[in-house]
């Protein structure tokens, strides 16, 4: 890898192959970016293995809420598995309970069910009630690889005097800064301490849309 890490939002093969052609490092694998991106079909991940080296991080979501009721949770443990046999390098998951403090028993039973993968704390950390204390708790789980955050819940944008915050804290080499991630954002994330981008609708037309290689290229240009 070099310079930094980009991780690029992929929803099927063919987006896969143009970000792996566009020189991005990492894979997250969707479905359902309507409702904020959910868990994939087995089949999906199985054919991006086939096709492309990039490892790929899979969604554990299985509504487009942050909560994770028993039965909720059995069934991401029994997608976990799955999914892992399909060629799942890691996992992205993360949940917070009814009061919007994280959910600590739900998110360590799934780090259980995933161990020894690495996973990503994905974007439930920018809707805690208390964002200070959600990192607290995030920071100390194990096989944490990279917290997916804009900082804010609606974006970059809204987040970077957090995500300043965050580096200042010490937290940079686990933020993964994604969510409305915009060129004109990268060069005041690198001068904080961020080292890994994370990039969906930046680098396709629109959801509907394909991944665009040329795309993928400018912003590996751009972190680098």
């Amino acid at each position: 890898m070099t310079g930094s890490l980009l991780e690029v939002i992929a929803l099927d093969v063919r987006d896969a192959v143009a970000a792996e052609e566009g020189g991005a490092d990492r894979l997250e694998i969707v479905a359902d970016m309507a409702s904020g991106g959910l868990t994939p079909a087995v089949d999906t991940v199985a054919a991006i293995a086939k096709e492309c080296r990039l490892p790929q991080m899979v969604m554990l979501r299985g509504e487009a809420s942050f909560l994770a009721s028993p039965e909720r949770l059995e069934g991401l443990r029994r997608d976990a598995r799955a999914l892992s046999e399909a060629g799942a390098a890691g996992f992205v998951f993360g949940f917070l309970d009814s009061t919007g403090a994280v959910d600590l028993a739900a998110t360590e039973a799934l780090i259980h069910a995933v161990a020894p993968l690495p996973w990503t704390f994905h974007r439930a950390v920018d809707h805690a009630a208390e964002v200070q204390a959600g990192w607290r708790a995030v920071r100390l789980l194990p096989n944490l690889a990279t917290v997916l955050t804009a900082g804010a819940p609606g974006g970059v944008r809204d987040g970077m005097s957090v995500l300043r915050t965050r580096c200042e804290a010490g937290d940079g080499p686990l933020i993964l800064a994604g969510g409305g991630l915009r060129p004109g954002h990268v060069p005041a994330l690198l001068e904080y301490g961020v080292r890994a981008f994370h990039v969906g609708s930046a680098v396709r037309a629109s959801w509907s849309d394909p991944v665009e290689a040329h795309l993928v290229r400018r912003w590996r240009e751009l972190v680098d």
